[in-house]
């Protein structure tokens, strides 16, 4: 196809393909589903190679939390059975990262319910933040606490954060649709906060929200002028209890034509398989390692993922390698420009954004904190599962790892 000749070559050469193209992306059919997954391919393999970035998650804090973002089992109103605990202590959630390390994670994301953190809590954060590199040399630290006051970055970047994630989840303008208690404006300042910061810059979206081919262009575009150092791809998890428990939108196939939009769009950053890909790529998640470069290892922040070991089989069945602690995940000329900016991997360690190599989302479910251009055209068209085919048997709410007695899935 003359289109994915196109944005194989814009790829590589980082260009940033027309708004027609990426909607035409989208708008593929399943009889040329290999052709694009083969296209996005050679463009994340230009970047990353074979490697894939293994990302932990620990919940600091679950449920309770004041926002009513209507994609969340955490929001205020939510009638999901999850878990309902306070702040973890820094060595509890130590403990519970050191199992994510242990499986192969060399990224754990500190996340916690809530609109955004008091100064208290960046001090808690921070002490956990130290606890944890204290216990896992080399391992990256990414905070996900939501919104951003003045100076709180900072001061997580001074505790050793080495990223911030914060997702902007769909398109300006449909934001107010999905949460009316912050909006679109306030999550972009907290990105920028983080990058202003030093922390890398970890920001991503929510696709299967019933919005349009449009929608999603919007919100990967703005990704990308943000400069999102990683774009965490959530797929909605409709948990009973929210809002948009009858939203089952998406298929294999569409997920898949998400992902290669987002490469093409942003062919030179972390893209992260997140929260719902066991759920919506099911036995067709091998073939989307062959356009993201990332993934979360076992579960999730309210519900559980696959068995970490089925990943990892997963990973090395498809051909594709384990990204070690001393591999640098950015590509040379992003991971200097984030060093000369004094983020993460400026200094010794082998981090994202270190020199060591040439070579950081929340899920889908998660609370409003950190879940997380052009103009706008006619909505297009998306598959659509009835509520009858809802896979609801896919959706298992965590009941082991942080904040239980239980041992993790990683």
């Amino acid at each position: 196809m003359d289109l994915l000749n196109t944005l194989v070559e814009k790829g590589l050469r980082r260009e940033l393909p027309t708004r027609e193209e990426a909607l035409a992306v989208l708008a593929t059919s399943d009889d040329e589903l290999l052709e694009v997954v083969a296209a996005a391919g050679k463009v994340r393999r230009q970047w990353f190679g074979r490697r894939v970035k293994l990302n932990y998650l620990v919940n600091l804090k679950s449920g309770l939390c004041p926002e009513d973002c209507s994609y969340c089992s955490q929001r205020l109103g939510s009638k999901a059975e999850i878990l309902k605990y306070t702040w973890l202590k820094p060595d509890e959630a130590s403990q519970a990262a050191a199992a994510g390390v242990a499986g192969g994670a060399k990224r754990v994301c500190l996340v916690a319910s809530g609109r955004g953190p008091t100064d208290r809590d960046v001090e808690r954060v921070g002490k956990t933040i130290e606890a944890i590199k204290e216990q896992n040399e080399g391992v990256e630290v990414c905070a996900c606490l939501g919104l951003l006051s003045d100076g709180q970055a900072e001061r997580l970047r001074e505790a050793g954060a080495d990223a911030y994630n914060h997702n902007l989840n769909t398109s300006e303008a449909t934001y107010g649709d999905i949460t009316k208690t912050h909006t679109y404006a306030d999550r972009v300042d907290t990105v920028q906060k983080a990058h202003a910061a030093g922390l890398s810059a970890c920001s991503g979206l929510i696709a299967g929200m019933g919005e349009s081919d449009e929608d999603l262009v919007d919100v990967v575009y703005a990704l990308r002028e943000l400069d999102s150092d990683s774009v965490p791809v959530n797929f909605l998890i409709p948990f009973e209890g929210t809002p948009l428990a009858k939203e089952w939108n998406l298929t294999p196939q569409r997920c898949l034509r998400i992902l290669a939009m987002v490469r093409f769009v942003c062919p030179d950053v972390e893209v992260r398989i997140a929260g719902g890909r066991e759920v919506h790529l099911r036995s067709m998640q091998p073939l989307a390692l062959h356009i993201a470069n990332s993934i979360f290892l076992g579960d999730y922040l309210t519900s559980e993922g696959q068995a970490g070991q089925a990943d990892l089989d997963m990973i090395a069945d498809a051909g594709f390698e384990v990204e070690g602690a001393g591999t640098t995940t950015l590509p040379k000329h992003r991971a200097d420009a984030l060093a000369a900016a004094g983020g993460c991997g400026s200094e010794a360690s082998a981090g994202c954004g270190s020199e060591a190599s040439a070579g950081c989302g929340s899920p889908a479910e998660e609370a409003g904190g950190c879940g997380p251009c052009g103009g706008h055209a006619a909505p297009s068209a998306a598959p659509v599962r009835t509520s009858d085919e809802a896979r609801t048997d896919l959706v298992a709410v965590r009941r082991r790892g942080a904040g239980t007695d239980l041992a993790p899935n990683a």
